[in-house]
């Protein structure tokens, strides 16, 4: 599977995104304005997490082992087998804690408990929301690329339609139940789509559980559930710094500006999972690594420095046209982003690695590390230079961690005797 072939199917999956996602943001925000579109990025932080915890956080194990046992029948049968057991159990369990804890969640997370019933439905289709993830996860690792084209494509379109009908009748709560229902209905489409590939067979998913497969997935799950606490709750807290020092509102600029930043880098993220992670998985040795390294810096980096130019100079337009004239705001928030853009996807190139080679302590290390300092340093910067600060620090803390992936990965990048490299 070439990056060049990827991009070009990922780049369908992105232009419906982008569309679909864009198309939602203005709907959300004429129909709930700044204060509800923070609402709703807190919303999402939420599900990211619960949703790590209710597939036992495995996703990325089972792209790099479907990849890595391709052609093999046994291991691929024990690989799925087990993943699928894991997924069940663990969503049962979160589904049903978020049954008992839907009043405390809503008081917490969106300072209100009348959106205690939103969190109860995510609690009783979090089961097909997971096994929505797994399908995906296998779909991305058998390199099945047009078949994970027509899901994403699928859900985005779905997520629109439920969108922009659920907010026109119920405004916020409705935009929360489109988030929490749509991936559920979107399962149905994966699950067509996987029962009718050519290798698909029932026995696949029979095998006992295998402590071996458990073992080698709980790495990811453990880099994953990291992850998943770290990256959303730092932006939680720093949502809930920014709303009792500047103001909700404010908020609601900063979570515009992020949508704006996710939209336009979702062809190069999509890429990067769909492509980067089965490939890194697969090879062996330095040498391999470094040109794979290099060709993706060649193609991705130049192609990310002409949308942050872009998104820069056409900033006016964009707010005007995805969201209301309310928030003309944020306009001071857009140079700061796209710097920290620019060096969040050239950290990404190197960090895969760390997925890709199962570098668990590296991985969790940089996590909870720059996590933290991306909230110590958007307190500071907030104090100092007001809501531009949270866009400030986010540069510095993601030019700081591609520093740190740089030096992790010297000898790769620079020192030319080629070994093998452990997976």
């Amino acid at each position: 599977m070439k990056l060049v072939k990827t991009t070009f199917f990922t780049s369908i999956i992105t232009f419906v995104r982008i569309g679909s996602g864009f198309v939602s943001s203005k709907i959300v925000a004429m129909l709930t304005g700044p204060a509800g579109v923070a609402i709703i990025g807190a919303f999402s932080n939420f599900i990211s997490i619960v949703l790590i915890f209710a597939n036992g956080a495995i996703n990325t194990g089972v792209v790099k082992y479907t990849a890595e046992y391709n052609g093999n029948d046994g291991q691929l049968k024990e690989l799925f087998s087990t993943s699928l057991k894991i997924s069940v159990y663990c969503s049962c369990i979160v589904g049903l804690l978020l049954i008992i804890l839907a009043p405390y969640c809503s008081a917490w997370l969106l300072l209100n408990d009348i959106y205690t019933n939103v969190i109860r439905v995510l609690g009783i289709t979090i089961i097909l929301y997971s096994l929505n993830t797994l399908f995906i996860s296998i779909l991305n690792g058998k390199g099945q690329i047009k078949s994970y084209t027509i899901v994403n494509a699928a859900g985005s379109v779905i997520g629109l339609i439920m969108t922009a009908v659920l907010v026109y009748f119920f405004k916020v709560r409705g935009a929360l139940y489109s988030l929490v229902l749509t991936p559920s209905i979107v399962f149905f489409v994966t699950a067509s789509l996987i029962i009718r590939t050519p290798w698909f067979r029932w026995d696949y998913f029979k095998e006992a559980f295998n402590k071996t497969v458990g073992k080698k997935l709980s790495h990811f799950s453990l880099m994953a559930i990291v992850s998943a606490i770290t990256v959303p709750v730092a932006q939680i807290v720093l949502r809930n710094i920014v709303i009792a020092k500047v103001g909700i509102n404010s908020a609601g600029y900063w979570q515009g500006m992020m949508k704006v930043s996710d939209g336009y880098l979702l062809l190069i993220t999509t890429s990067l999972s769909t492509y980067y992670l089965p490939k890194l998985s697969s090879l062996k040795t330095r040498a391999e690594l470094r040109k794979e390294i290099f060709s993706g810096y060649k193609i991705i980096l130049p192609a990310v420095l002409l949308g942050c130019c872009s998104i820069y100079f056409l900033r006016f337009i964009i707010i005007r046209v995805l969201y209301t004239p309310d928030f003309l705001k944020m306009e001071g928030l857009f140079i700061w982003q796209l710097c920290g853009d620019f060096f969040k996807i050239s950290a990404w190139i190197l960090a895969y690695l760390m997925l890709a080679k199962a570098m668990t302590r590296a991985f969790i290390f940089t996590e909870i590390i720059f996590s933290a300092s991306y909230v110590v340093l958007g307190y500071v910067f907030l104090n100092i230079f007001h809501l531009k600060g949270i866009t400030m620090a986010f540069a510095v803390n993601y030019f700081l961690y591609l520093i740190t992936m740089i030096l992790l990965f010297r000898k790769l990048l620079f020192w030319k005797k080629d070994a093998r490299v452990n997976s």
